[in-house]
């Protein structure tokens, strides 16, 4: 690495960005601005999670990655960088690697830890599956509501390395869900695969938070799967919200690297 580009032990150079990122799916057949989440996308997340409603869980992740000194933490699928800036400004002596395979979210995770004059902070466009980082690398991992990849995560992590994940638990969003459609259902637990880890602790995190905003509600939505399976007339109903009372819920899992 230069002040200007990364290079690989390959050849391969990567110029920086003027923002301070750097794109590794150049190669043909991978356009970053076909990939991942569009400016829509990151703009309704952006505007959601700035008003504070998921801070709780970029906190206890925070206070789950302090409790080591000096960590190198890669948070896999970083997306708009809310979580990956929040945890960095509350764990300052860590050093943080956001990766998201989404150019435009990536770029505004810059503009978030320019913002907060963060110095702790890496960004690269990139693939889960394909991460940028040596082989024993990574004291901690964190992956959030984003795909994962099991053998990518245990290269990458050290023998001793966690790995957190988050996703939701049965009730998340259900009284939202339960508005905009006949037949609401409750999530079922992901499956993930993690052959090469070992579960060592699983933690729910869920509270109540009354959303008096239409257009939050609707930024809500437009952050789910559900968004984009639902009807006409669900949409109808979802646009007619002015207010929700709705239950807010992450499956925390730690997970420990089983390397022999």
């Amino acid at each position: 690495m230069d002040a200007k580009s990364w290079r690989c032990p390959s050849g391969h150079c990567f110029d920086i960005a003027s923002k301070g990122y750097v794109n590794l799916l150049t190669t043909a057949g991978k356009n970053p601005k076909n990939a991942g989440d569009n400016a829509a996308m990151v703009k309704a997340r952006t505007d959601f999670l700035d008003k504070g409603y998921y801070a709780p869980l970029a906190d206890r992740i925070a206070d789950m990655i302090s409790a080591r000194a000096s960590v190198f933490a890669v948070d896999s699928g970083c997306g708009e960088g809310f979580y990956t800036a929040r945890i960095a400004e509350k764990c300052p002596d860590c050093f943080f690697a956001g990766v998201d395979i989404s150019k435009t979210a990536i770029a505004h995770c810059m503009t978030r830890v320019h913002q907060k004059k963060l110095s702790n902070t890496a960004f690269a466009v990139g693939s889960s599956y394909k991460l940028p980082f040596p082989d024993s690398s990574a004291d901690e991992l964190f992956c959030i509501f984003a795909p994962v990849a099991n053998d990518e995560y245990a290269r990458v992590l050290k023998k001793d390395g966690r790995l957190i994940v988050v996703s939701p638990t049965a009730d998340h969003l259900f009284e939202l869900k339960a508005a905009v459609y006949d037949e609401p259902y409750k999530n079922r637990p992901n499956k993930y695969g993690l052959d090469s880890f070992v579960l060592e602790d699983e933690y729910s995190l869920e509270y109540k938070e009354e959303i008096t905003s239409q257009d939050d509600i609707y930024a809500l939505f437009s952050m789910t799967p559900y968004f984009y399976r639902t009807s006409e007339t669900g949409m109808a109903r979802l646009k007619a919200l002015d207010k929700c009372d709705v239950t807010i819920g992450f499956l925390i899992q730690s997970y420990r690297n089983n390397k022999i």
